[in-house]
């Protein structure tokens, strides 16, 4: 397998590679590194100066971003305690509310399944 210009995949060689690149996912592209001219003893030529494009890496939608970058918009912020207690008092109700929504939603749920008792 001399000719690096196979059908991988199911994809041409000469056009799109199926190799990615495993961060970004770029099609990494097949490059023909003439033998005879190695053979020769003639080096290979250095491949052209290509900028490289700022590409960030692709997320799926499900991915949440990485913490450390959620957090950093907060860092350096001074806590106030009776806002952090207030929020703190908040999420316990909110919790409390959900639970019992679920406990109620229970009950109506084996109230139901009961057989009604005749008299």
């Amino acid at each position: 397998m001399s000719d690096p210009r196979v059908i991988m995949g199911g994809v041409n060689g000469e056009t799109h590679s199926a190799a990615e690149c495993p961060q970004c996912h770029a099609h990494l592209a097949l490059v023909l590194t003439p033998a005879t001219r190695i053979a020769e003893g003639i080096p290979p030529s250095l491949p052209a100066a290509v900028p490289a494009a700022a590409v960030e890496p692709r997320r799926d939608e499900y991915t949440p971003p990485p913490v450390a970058e959620v957090l950093a918009a907060y860092a350096g912020r001074k806590i106030d305690g009776a806002t952090a207690a207030r929020g703190a008092a908040q999420v316990r109700e909110s919790l409390n509310a959900a639970r019992a929504a679920v406990a109620q939603r229970r009950a109506t749920r084996r109230a139901v399944r009961r057989p009604l008792k005749s008299a």
